[in-house]
């Protein structure tokens, strides 16, 4: 059995939220999608939940899971599905409160690309384009 993470994709006003990771680890200092590691006792849309309410002090409202990608890391056979959500506000006059992440940045998604982004990520980027297409 895989291991299961979510991705969270907020999109407003043209531009998606996305995350640096502080600089530790094998993935530090790199872009990401909000989100992390499913535990064993929650469902998906309660992890989405759960880490941003964790990496970035505000509860979410899930929507659809728009895209899914598989992964190896360290040897073990992983899965991330995206899932759209809302967010409170934008996190500009009132930051969030990041516990995980160095900075946040709402960025257009065509720039994604450019950026030293997470690899499994990055997994996503073809799904998560189709789905932004249909909002706009």
């Amino acid at each position: 059995m895989p291991k299961v993470s979510v991705a969270c994709i907020a999109y407003c006003n043209g531009k998606i939220l996305i995350a640096h990771r502080n600089p530790v680890g094998v993935m530090g200092d790199r872009w990401e999608f909000p989100g992390g590691k499913c535990e064993p006792d929650e469902t998906e849309q309660q992890a989405v939940v759960r880490e941003l309410q964790e990496e970035f002090g505000i509860t979410v409202t899930v929507r659809d899971r728009i895209a899914e990608a598989e992964f190896c890391h360290n040897g073990e056979q992983c899965v991330l599905h995206a899932y759209s959500i809302s967010v409170p506000h934008d996190g500009i006059q009132i930051p969030y409160t990041l516990t995980e992440h160095s900075e946040y940045a709402w960025v257009p998604l065509a720039d994604i690309p450019s950026l030293h982004f997470v690899d499994s990520d990055m997994k996503l980027y073809p799904a998560i384009q189709e789905y932004v297409s249909g909002l706009q």
